[in-house]
């Protein structure tokens, strides 16, 4: 029975003994910072950092619940623009956050050091702030196997973390004035653990970003950039170990302008030429079909193979591009090529020739849009006239005693008629040489008895069927290269001026 109880007693004296060793272990076990300046570089870091004094899971400024102030800057020495159906951008850049952590202030343990500089082992023992990019698609540390990760402490505690890295950012690019368009990207910057109560981000006052010297991009030109500070809404409460509330933003933004050059000799001049050709057709005979279509029809396919290749390379849109406008354009004048000879090979094909009250646009079009019938009609008109009077010009004339054996040409066939009109027929009546002397040698019909006034009549033209689709050709060859030139004052002035 005693030697029980001597026995559990000195049990509890063993556990007490223990727990009071374990008690006091933490402040035996500290190492001591004084003549800091005897131990190297690590180990005075192991000390200065280790955890009886240090915990790298706390904000520098727990203790007095002050904001952390971070301070960025970002050197930029490469920038690839992806194509544009990625919507996105290539970006390598050195990024550097500045801050002050007053626990690692050592100028009272060790005044002859001036700067304690580590890697990413050192990353690993101090407080550092959690960044993240929000338009970010991907992103990777860039170096040798341990990365390019710098890290500096100096003597009062300000911490400069530097990091090499290479991001694929989103670009949301507005491609309405495509390929005379500017974008606007950029990279954001913000805070994921901590809101803006507790940790604010700062750019640099002095040159927040600066660019490499052998800074070159190939298909876009940079025109501007500039950096701003932000405050962002995290609405969704379990999104972020800060739950919701505002947190702090950087953005850097850079303007890129398209380089126009590739693409007026790739894709707008051969268009042009392509364009130009198809109004060849417009030198060729209307009966010609097979060459007419031939050359139509190619023209047509060149050109969409030409706008489609350039169209592989653009995101499937709601909205109309600038190089749809001039497809669309371009497409219309060629197939309006092919139309027009549609047109004249049709009427070239009519039997019988059209009476015209002049020969111009209005008649030649008019007559040659009537329909069957009422030509018909006109033709019986002109039959059944009593005073159909026929003349020819002179060079009808010659093609009719021409011993061509194809027989007289029809381009410069031109027959006029002096007819009364149809719905004023006037009466020739018979009178004394007297009388005409008196009426002033003009002869008198029922219709101006009476009257001093000559009697009204109409001059019409005939021209046959030939002689019209050729005029129609002579006119569109004037025609669409001026409406071509019209239409490209218009897109030129909307894309520069716009």
């Amino acid at each position: 029975m005693i030697s029980k109880t001597l026995l559990l007693s000195a049990i509890l004296f063993l556990k007490g003994a223990e727990g009071q060793k374990s008690s006091q272990s933490p402040a035996l076990d500290c190492p001591s910072l004084e003549k800091g300046d005897g131990y190297t570089q690590s180990e005075f870091l192991s000390r200065l950092a280790h955890e009886c004094r240090y915990d790298r899971l706390l904000l520098p400024t727990y203790q007095t619940g002050e904001v952390v102030y971070v301070h960025a800057s970002a050197y930029v020495y490469f920038i690839q623009p992806a194509e544009a159906h990625d919507l996105n951008f290539k970006l390598h850049f050195l990024l550097q956050l500045r801050w002050t952590d007053p626990r690692l202030a050592y100028t009272l343990y060790s005044p002859e050091r001036t700067k304690i500089i580590g890697e990413s082992d050192l990353r690993q023992r101090i407080w550092v702030p959690h960044l993240y990019m929000s338009n970010e698609q991907s992103s990777s540390l860039m170096g040798t196997d341990s990365k390019d990760v710098l890290i500096s402490i100096a003597p009062d505690g300000e911490v400069l973390f530097s990091r090499r890295m290479q991001a694929v950012l989103y670009c949301w690019m507005n491609l309405q004035k495509f390929p005379f368009d500017e974008q606007k990207c950029s990279m954001n910057l913000e805070s994921w653990k901590y809101n803006a109560s507790i940790l604010r981000l700062m750019w640099e006052k002095d040159n927040p970003v600066r660019l490499s010297t052998e800074l070159h991009l190939t298909e876009y030109s940079l025109l501007d950039y500039w950096t701003n500070e932000s405050v962002v809404r995290g609405d969704i409460v379990n999104m972020r170990l800060g739950g919701a509330g505002n947190y702090s933003a950087l953005k850097f933004t850079f303007k890129l302008g398209r380089e126009v050059g590739y693409y007026l000799m790739d894709y707008f001049i051969p268009s042009m030429m392509i364009v130009a050709m198809s109004w060849v057709t417009f030198w060729l005979q209307a009966d010609a079909s097979a060459p007419r279509i031939t050359l139509g029809t190619s023209t047509m396919l060149s050109f969409i193979t030409l706008a489609s290749s350039q169209a592989k390379t653009l995101p499937k849109v709601s909205y109309i591009k600038a190089s749809e406008i001039w497809f669309l354009g371009c497409i219309g004048f060629i197939f309006s090529a092919l139309v027009e000879f549609a047109f004249v090979n049709t009427i070239w094909r009519r039997k019988k020739v059209v009476a015209l009250k002049k020969v111009n646009s209005k008649y030649i079009l008019k007559s040659t849009l009537t329909p069957r019938l009422a030509r018909k009609e006109l033709q019986k008109e002109l039959q059944s006239s009593p005073q159909l009077t026929k003349s020819r010009s002179c060079s009808s004339l010659q093609q009719e005693t021409s011993s061509d054996p194809a027989g007289p040409g029809y381009n410069n066939y031109l027959t006029v008629h002096s007819f009364p009109s149809a719905l004023n027929l006037p009466t020739i009546t018979t009178q004394s040489y007297d009388e005409l002397i008196a009426s002033g040698g003009r002869p008198r019909t029922a219709g101006s008895e009476g009257s001093d006034e000559p009697p009204k009549h109409h001059t019409w033209t005939q021209m046959t069927p030939q002689e019209i689709a050729t005029w129609i050709d002579k006119r569109s060859r004037v025609l669409f290269p001026l409406l071509f030139i019209f239409f490209n004052i218009i897109y030129w002035t909307f894309v520069y001026c716009l």
